[in-house]
């Protein structure tokens, strides 16, 4: 196919699942609100996301609501792989947590190109876990066993978040991703919160390898904090396959992150006295204002030391990552501000990334707009996240 018939998209590909349609819990850390049917409508009427990927689609409650869906006509399942509703194609995830030998916990997710590959996945997964109802179970293999069994039944592989003090395999688990997992399986690389294309430059190991930038939503507003332009023929799991492989012209154009500063991780910060850490003393172990060594090491120091390379360096074809801040980061924007926004402007994508100044504007007023704009244009200063709570944009 000839790439000027491509159409870029917007994609998020993590977002959880709260509770079940009837309220049976999911993500315990997950908002109520977050129900399979939710996310489609948040996705596609609201946020302007029109390929996102909900995880823990294992859970048979949720694999419940998805029939239902089904059934009642709401959605329809893709040639190709997902499930279609109005403008947005879901696919199916799911998160898991290994842990082995000489490292700390870490996520996988994993997509599955249909219902029935995600409910024989459940199958394997349910007498290798705890509760196979919840999200984001530890699961009693290696993640090269895991990485094989979902590889073999036509899934993709991702490490999550992979820089992040909790959770992240480079951030606690391992200093190379081939310690834990068969290079040439990894489907992509999520970045995750605190971490962008330059910082993940400094590694050789991930020049080989797309980078995805999503939400990790928990929450309905977070969906598309992250997200991915993609140019695809038409959403689905068979086309997001040759994205990240970029065969056939279909690839990633665009990663939208969060900016590194505001992610909640950036910087290492001290559990004893409370208090961030300057770059210059990330690295030596000891708080400089206590003396404590209860630290929790941020995204930024821990890419310092797993740097192979003196400067950043970014493959051919490595597509730009550009800052985004979400509506709900901007002070004044409020509830009220972002449902007029999303009614009289356009989808949370449409003003983040191309409505004007001047309508921007007219619906929120110059202050607001003039915000919007110095973040599009790269024009905004921030306040660096650290220790769990998210960095603030600043005065400028």
């Amino acid at each position: 196919m000839d790439e000027l018939s491509l159409i870029p998209y917007y994609a998020d590909l993590h977002v959880h699942i709260g509770r079940s349609q009837d309220g049976q819990a999911v993500k315990i850390s997950g908002s109520k609100d977050l129900t399979f049917r939710n996310i489609a409508r948040e996705a596609s009427e609201r946020k302007g996301i029109e390929l996102i990927g909900v995880i823990d689609c294992h859970s048979p409650p949720v694999q419940l609501d998805i029939m239902n869906c089904l059934h009642s006509g709401e959605m329809e399942e893709i040639e190709g792989g997902g499930i279609k509703y109005r403008d947005t194609a879901i696919l199916l995830g799911v998160e898991m947590e290994v842990r082995e030998e000489g490292g700390g916990p870490f996520h996988l997710l994993g997509y599955l190109p249909d219902l029935k590959a995600m409910q024989e996945w459940t199958a394997w997964m349910k007498p290798r876990v705890k509760n196979i109802t919840l999200s984001s179970q530890r699961i009693r293999v290696t993640a090269k066993e895991l990485q094989g069994e979902l590889l073999a039944r036509g899934g993709l592989m991702v490490p999550a978040h992979v820089f992040t003090p909790h959770r992240g395999l480079l951030g606690c688990s391992a200093d190379r991703l081939e310690a834990r997992m068969d290079p040439d399986g990894i489907a992509a690389v999520e970045l995750g919160l605190s971490a962008d294309s330059e910082m993940a430059g400094y590694l050789s190991e991930l020049d080989r390898y797309t980078f995805l930038t999503n939400s990790d939503a928990h929450s309905t507003g977070m969906i598309g904090r992250e997200c991915n332009e993609i140019l695809l023929e038409k959403p689905s799991f068979a086309e997001w396959a040759k994205a990240l492989s970029g065969r056939s012209g279909r690839r990633i154009i665009t990663n939208y992150g969060l900016h590194p500063e505001l992610g909640k991780y950036h910087t290492t910060f001290c559990s004893n006295c409370k208090k961030a850490l300057s770059a210059e003393n990330e690295l030596t172990g000891e708080c400089p204002f206590c003396s404590s060594h209860k630290l929790i090491r941020g995204v930024s120091g821990r890419i310092q030391q797993l740097a192979d390379r003196e400067k950043s360096a970014q493959p051919v074809g490595r597509p730009p990552y550009r800052p985004q801040v979400p509506l709900t980061f901007f002070p004044g924007v409020g509830r009220a501000m972002r449902e007029r926004l999303f009614t009289e402007a356009g989808t949370e994508m449409e003003i983040l990334h191309r409505i004007s100044r001047e309508r921007l504007a007219a619906v929120a007023g110059d202050k607001i707009a003039d915000m919007i704009i110095r973040v599009r244009e790269g024009r905004a200063v921030f306040e660096a996240g650290s220790g769990g709570r998210y960095g603030t944009i600043g005065h400028s």
